[in-house]
């Protein structure tokens, strides 16, 4: 896995954007709300699910997000600590998670946008 790979699995995500924030971190956002942070060093921060933080956190690699562990957020400490197809399991799920929380016009307007 490497940062090319992991933009193509995010950018996959129907009605995803990519952006630079805080200088230097790569933002995957759909409807304006991140749902992976990644940087050029390697990495990301992923939001899950209740279950899969508990189960994520237990691994080597992979810990509490910083600042956002609270909200159920790991921090993957290099692109190695995940499988490729885990990878695009975990990115879905954050993608998932993020998108289910839009509102009903901003998701009925994205699933529109991506079916053109």
């Amino acid at each position: 896995m490497n940062l090319d790979q992991l933009r193509a699995i995010c950018m996959a995500c129907p009605g995803t954007s990519e952006g630079l924030k805080w200088e230097d971190h790569i933002c995957f956002m759909v409807g304006g709300k991140m749902f992976c942070i990644t940087s050029e060093s390697g990495g990301a921060n992923l939001k899950t699910t209740d279950e899969d933080f508990e189960l994520l956190t237990e691994r080597p690699g992979i810990i509490p997000a910083p600042y956002m562990a609270r909200n159920k957020w790991v921090y993957i400490e290099n692109f190695g600590a995940l499988r490729q197809s885990e990878w695009e399991q975990y990115v879905r799920i954050s993608y998932e998670l993020i998108f289910s929380k839009l509102t009903k016009k901003l998701r009925t307007e994205l699933q529109s946008n991506a079916s053109r």
